[in-house]
């Protein structure tokens, strides 16, 4: 049958009722016949079915059907076709109450989440690393394993098993602050539980590598300095906001930009805990109250309530791509600095 597709597919078969019967796959063949007929202007479609009429919107790029009175009407066909449209996907960010209103809250949301799990990384990270340095601690050894863990488990599993462990119903952390207190908070629907719940997760999966920067830069501080403020009486705050944070500021500031910058587009994180739930109302396209630019741009392109809005997802991953090119410079001059 492959060796004679070609000369099957020129059999023409008509029947009694003038339809015509074509091959129409390997093994079949059928009375099919194009759905649309191109007129002889060549722009204008008719419909072989119901004889309406089509014409190319051309301010939208698809095929619609037309009223009497030359008017566009009713639901667009697909696919379309490619039409010049200049900035219109960047004004709808900001003339689209429903885009502008998710998207500046997003905005803001994908900030505090950045700093806030940076953050609270380091100062964890931070106290670990002293701890586990400290010359009178037994067991050391056994102590950095288990807290370096974390960080040796893939990010995907670690997330996943949390959103079991916050299940609302089944999960082991509302069992136990059920049983302990009575409370059993609405993780996944309440919008202050959801992200806190990211930002928790998200720190356990961050500190480890803090701790593991932070460990090393300690090492790297002379015992000199810490000798000598013993001797004039310093105790452990002024040791730390006068020798080791002042040491630790100047090369930890790239390695923290950095971590920003790969915070502002944790897509995985977002989309295997919450799929950016809860979602919020009264928006033109699918937001949440945990989506960060990077998922929200996501759900635009392939989740959109009026179908796929590539055009859309695309002006805001441009907006994405400039503020965290602007981070990156920002990280290239300070590592400049210090190298200096």
């Amino acid at each position: 049958m492959i060796q004679n597709r070609d000369a099957l597919s020129a059999l023409e078969l008509k029947r009694s009722d003038d339809q015509i019967i074509r091959m129409s796959g390997l093994r079949k063949f059928a009375a099919i016949q194009p759905l649309y007929s191109l007129q002889d202007d060549g722009r204008t479609l008719i419909n072989n079915q119901t004889g309406e009429t089509l014409k190319p919107n051309d301010e939208i790029g698809y095929y619609q059907a037309v009223n009497d009175a030359g008017e566009f009407v009713g639901d667009t066909v697909s696919p379309g076709y490619v039409v010049q449209i200049g900035t219109d996907n960047f004004e709808r960010v900001w003339t689209d109450d429903g885009i502008k209103e998710p998207f500046i809250g997003i905005f803001i949301w994908t900030i505090v989440f950045s700093v806030l799990s940076v953050a609270f990384s380091l100062f964890i990270g931070l106290i670990l690393a002293s701890l586990v340095q400290w010359e009178e601690l037994k067991g050391k050894s056994i102590y950095r394993l288990l807290l370096i863990l974390p960080y040796a488990v893939p990010a995907f599993i670690s997330i996943l098993i949390f959103r079991g462990l916050y299940n609302q119903s089944f999960g082991e952390i509302n069992m136990v602050l059920e049983a302990l207190f009575g409370i059993s908070p609405n993780w996944f629907s309440d919008p202050v539980m959801a992200r806190s719940m990211v930002v928790t997760v998200n720190t356990w999966l961050g500190f480890p590598y803090m701790m593991i920067l932070c460990m090393g830069l300690l090492k790297a501080i002379p015992d000199d300095l810490y000798e000598a403020s013993a001797i004039d009486g310093a105790n452990f705050i002024q040791n730390f906001t006068r020798i080791t944070l002042p040491m630790m500021i100047k090369p930890l500031t790239p390695l923290l930009i950095a971590a920003f910058a790969f915070n502002f587009n944790n897509f995985v994180m977002i989309m295997l805990l919450t799929e950016g739930g809860p979602s919020r109302i009264g928006t033109s396209e699918p937001a949440g109250y945990t989506d960060l630019l990077v998922s929200y741009t996501y759900r635009i392109a392939f989740e959109g309530s009026g179908g796929q809005d590539f055009g859309l997802a695309s002006a805001i991953a441009t907006l994405i791509f400039i503020l965290v090119g602007a981070l990156a410079l920002v990280n290239l001059r300070l590592a400049h600095k210090n190298t200096q």
